[in-house]
């Protein structure tokens, strides 16, 4: 009877509980890189001699209470429960947050601007993010061997750029093989972070006292400016944070808050607290907390572990530039440059040779510049502060004009927050003179490079629509005077829809002829990830066998005009490409001393024009059916 009634088979696995296990170890393996491996360096840091803090009992504690309250606040209460609300339409990270920014503001011209360039800004931020994170975590890793092997001490350099080298170098090939395993190997991590940690509370159990904020409040009061100046190391437990939002396209809010909560928080804080306790009982461990606490029989197999955390840490870093950059490129803040897609089931998974070279030699320049994990702490943190105070400031503008929240809701919020992102901001500046000026230097001359590509582009085509002729009226008149008709169709792609494309004008002049139909191209890029299909293809009959294209495409979409192309058949426009010849003119910068930018930055946009990929690589029209001609444009 109980058998016909039917138990469930105990072997049958729930499909969405199966889905769910692949995203959050996914989600382990590839979001929580960076933040799981600041035990590695973050309490050497906040006990080096830089900040003269002695390792007491009562400092211990007071740090270890701050560490973990960083994490609680700043990781689970503002990134999870209130920044990754922010999504759009499911994709994360500061591009995300200024398209929503940007439709928030959209009544308010000197808002929206100020968006663009925040945003900017915490984009050069994490660019500097992704040079000084694969840098400090293998160093630091490869730094195991001074414990296990004093002998070994000069050769730790070298081991890291070449571990380093050897990961830039497999970028080409993608990470889908090596991704599979990204997520166990980082399972094994946070267990044995947990494990490691539990071993020492064990034996000194009163380091659990630091639970009590209050411990973290009296080390303020004790040690004043002191005090402050240690949030320079203690904000590197959460560093990492922006990834949690940046990843949040790849696998989705629940998986990323399951894997925190029920992974990798427990992991970390049982190895503070792990390490916490060793300094209590050992204060000489303060030199290299993390390895002195491995029990010495794991120390050579926690080195090897240490080292591929740090990797994949690096790897997820890397992949992140990769894809802001991407995303730079479509929102027009970049020149084009060639997007390599690594992965035929996976579009997100993409690789940009000039950005990946750009990042080697910055990283390998920095290991050995540096030459420590502790030397590089000092630039690590004004990057990562930056980019949060901006995340924070964007969230409260969406969760203000576009959510209409509660204004006592949002002042208390922002007080709170911003309150904790500058004090970590302020607190890293003061490292400026100590390596801080690094990620700095580096964010300025970024920002400086996205700014004046936008505003060259807006030049450019100023100058160009102040020299155009109107599009209708010149149709019109070709009607009346008709040339010598050739057939197949013609796609000039232009940047103005209602001007006239000068490649038109130069085909008539000098050919004397225009063919059958023509289609006036304009390639849009949304403030949204992806475009729906019925917003794809926008398409009018302007009369006379022209006809007026917009193919819209989103910040992370790839921008394949051919096969959009092949879709207007469904309008009614259909485009034999074999019958198709495209015509561009490619514009040839000449900087001047004409108002709009300074000399300087027209020089740098011409250079960075004349480097760009050509429009018709980038939007993968075939070379052989392409005609180009040049136009001289002074700016």
């Amino acid at each position: 009877m109980n058998e016909q009634a039917g138990t469930k088979p105990t072997d049958t696995v729930d499909p969405a509980r199966k889905a769910m296990h692949v995203m959050v170890v996914g989600a382990i393996g590839v979001v929580f890189g960076d933040i799981g491996t600041s035990p590695l360096y973050t309490f050497s840091e906040a006990f080096s001699d830089q900040h003269g803090m002695p390792v007491t009992t009562f400092n211990v504690l007071g740090i270890l209470s701050l560490v973990l309250w960083s994490l609680l606040i700043v990781v689970a209460l503002k990134y999870i429960t209130f920044i990754m609300r922010a999504d759009n339409e499911g994709e994360g990270g500061i591009m995300a947050m200024m398209a929503l920014a940007q439709r928030a503001t959209r009544q308010y011209p000197r808002t929206r601007k100020l968006v663009i360039l925040a945003a900017v800004l915490g984009a050069a931020l994490f660019f500097g993010d992704g040079v000084i994170t694969p840098s400090i975590t293998v160093l630091s890793a490869v730094e195991g061997l001074e414990v296990a092997a004093p002998e070994l001490a000069h050769w730790v350099v070298w081991i890291a750029v070449i571990v380093l080298v050897a990961l830039f170098l497999v970028q080409k090939r993608g990470t889908g093989r090596v991704g599979s395993v990204f997520g166990p190997v980082m399972c094994v991590w946070f267990v044995a972070l947990g494990l490691i940690g539990i071993w020492n509370i064990v034996q000194h159990p009163m380091v659990l006292r630091a639970i009590n904020p209050w411990y973290g409040f009296n080390f303020f009061v004790h040690h004043g400016a002191g005090g402050f100046l240690v949030l320079g190391a203690v904000v590197l437990c959460v560093t990492g944070a922006e990834a949690l939002y940046a990843d949040m396209g790849h696998f989705g809010r629940r998986p990323i808050t399951v894997a925190w909560y029920g992974f990798v928080m427990p992991g970390l804080v049982l190895n503070y607290f792990g390490q916490g306790a060793l300094l209590v009982h050992y204060h000489a461990a303060a030199s290299n907390p993390f390895f002195l606490a491995v029990p010495e029989w794991a120390l050579y197999p926690m080195i090897a572990l240490a080292t591929a955390a740090a990797v994949i840490a690096s790897q997820a870093v890397i992949a992140g530039s990769f894809s802001i950059m991407r995303q730079a490129i479509q929102l027009g803040f970049l020149p084009r440059m060639p997007v390599v897609h690594t992965s035929n089931e996976e579009a997100g998974q993409i690789y940009l040779p000039w950005i990946n070279r750009l990042l080697m030699i910055l990283v390998v320049l920095v290991v050995i510049g540096f030459g420590s994990s502790n030397a590089l702490a000092g630039a690590y943190g004004i990057a990562v502060t930056g980019t949060m105070a901006i995340d924070t400031t964007l969230f409260l503008i969406v969760a203000w004009r576009m959510w209409k929240w509660n204004p006592l809701i949002i002042i208390g919020l922002g007080a709170f927050f911003l309150t904790i992102d500058l004090s970590f901001f302020g607190a890293n500046t003061l490292k400026v003179e100590d390596g801080g000026w690094f990620p700095l230097v580096l964010a300025l001359a970024v920002f400086t490079i996205l700014t004046t590509w936008r505003r060259g582009r807006e030049l450019v085509l100023r100058q160009l629509k102040h020299g155009g002729l109107a599009l209708t009226p010149f149709i019109n008149n070709l009607a009346e005077h008709p040339p010598t008709r050739v057939e197949g169709t013609a796609i000039f792609l232009v940047s103005d829809p209602d001007a006239v494309p000068h490649a038109l004008l130069h085909n008539l002049k000098h050919n004397k002829v225009l063919h059958r139909r023509n289609v006036i191209l304009t390639v849009d890029t949304l403030e949204t990830p992806y475009a729906e299909p019925e917003e794809r293809i926008e398409l009018t009959d302007l009369g006379h066998d022209f006809h007026k294209l917009t193919l819209r495409f989103g910040f992370a979409d790839d921008p394949n005009v051919p096969r959009a192309l092949h879709e207007c058949g469904k309008r009614g426009l259909e485009i034999k490409m074999m019958d198709t010849t495209f015509f561009l003119s490619r514009e040839t910068i000449v900087a001047t001393d004409r108002a709009g930018m300074a000399l300087w930055r027209d020089k740098l946009f011409a250079f960075l024009a004349r480097n760009a990929l050509p429009a018709t690589a980038f939007f993968n029209i075939p070379g052989n059916r392409l005609i180009e001609l040049g136009a001289q444009v002074e700016i």
